[in-house]
């Protein structure tokens, strides 16, 4: 079967951190860029972060930049979004996409169409 499983979620206070995990089975994640995605209740799901292939190039959206720190082992099949200095406003179901290519679009590696693969989610919640 071709899956990506998120795990790691949970609830963290406001200021603490947390590691999301991307597993993929059924395929490999070294020739896809993977993205991550949010989305929070009556909102629209929204980029959080990206990571080419070949060169590991990353890219962020303004709100995460500086806290949220994107990362893949080939070895493990895995990317991993680390999560600090977490605010209420990052509560949201977090899921991960793998799209064929490389790289990701500079400009567009945001937008949900390019991504062949979507996982479940798991849930963030930033609370005291």
């Amino acid at each position: 079967q071709v899956q990506l499983v998120e795990s790691g979620g949970g609830l963290v206070q406001p200021g603490g951190s947390v590691r999301l995990s991307c597993t993929a089975s059924g395929f490999t994640l070294d020739y896809h860029h993977i993205g991550w995605f949010r989305q929070a209740p009556g909102k629209e799901r929204e980029g959080v972060s990206c990571i080419s292939s070949s060169d590991g190039s990353t890219y962020y959206e303004d709100p995460v930049k500086g806290r949220f720190t994107i990362s893949r082992d080939n070895a493990k099949n895995t990317v991993y979004l680390q999560m600090n200095s977490l605010k209420p406003e990052d509560t949201a179901v977090y899921s991960c996409a793998a799209s064929s290519g490389y790289y990701c679009s500079e400009y567009g590696w945001w937008a949900l169409s390019d991504y062949d693969y979507w996982g479940r989610g798991t849930q963030v919640t930033v609370s005291s």
